[in-house]
């Protein structure tokens, strides 16, 4: 069993690494968006509320978010094979937060130099149903899907201001929350730049080594 947070920029390739160390370790990968999305599947308590919170146009503060967190880490799934969390804690407040309430065996940081993100996600393309394409990409030449003919444009949140002030944000509040778990002994960076297995070859061998997990790979 392991229990790994997931940090890094936009655009490092979190999500891609997520999916494959989760099929790895044999632990679920539990992204913000899952976790609420699942709280409001459920009908719980706790979905009641966030399903208000959003009905509302709200964002959903710290204590509900915390709340959904510790329902969704009691789940058998966690209970027996551990977790990836992803997209949670963004504050140093959180960090703390999550620490109390759950054991975490390390926060992974997925370390990929700002100017790269930030050229990765001005060149990101996307169509309407969510497929990706880069902006040399055929389909984001003609603007249209070829898998399910739909418009394909840069999204508004992609252009090169939208995404430094996210990652000025990112510096402000997630770079804290991770220093918050470095200064716990829980922060493990690892170089991200490359493609996606050898990456992912990387962040194995450094998790393993730090975690004496070298059976599992």
């Amino acid at each position: 069993m392991i229990r790994l947070v997931l940090f890094g920029r936009q655009g490092a390739g979190k999500g891609t690494q997520a999916v494959m160390l989760s099929e790895h370790y044999k632990a679920p990968h539990i992204s913000t968006g899952d976790m609420l999305r699942e709280a409001v599947a459920e009908g719980t308590a706790v979905g009641q509320k966030v399903m208000a919170i959003l009905d509302a146009g709200e964002l959903v503060p710290d204590e509900t978010m915390l709340e959904v967190i510790h329902d969704r880490l009691a789940h058998d799934d966690v209970e027996q094979h551990g977790f990836l969390l992803d997209g949670f804690p963004r504050t140093v407040g959180q960090a703390k937060s999550l620490l109390k309430i759950a054991t975490v065996d390390l926060g992974v940081n997925l370390e990929v130099p700002e100017r790269l993100v930030l050229e990765r996600i001005s060149s990101r393309r996307v169509c309407q149903q969510g497929h990706i394409y880069s902006v040399n990409d055929d389909a984001a030449r003609e603007g249209v899907c070829p898998i399910d003919s739909t418009l394909v444009e840069q999204r508004d949140d992609d252009t090169p201001e939208a995404v430094t002030a996210r990652l000025d944000a990112y510096k402000m509040k997630t770079a804290v929350a991770m220093a918050y778990f470095d200064s716990q002994g829980l922060l493990l960076s690892v170089d991200g730049v490359g493609e996606p297995e050898a990456v992912f070859r990387r962040l194995v061998e450094a998790i393993d080594a730090r975690l004496d997990h070298d059976d599992r790979w």
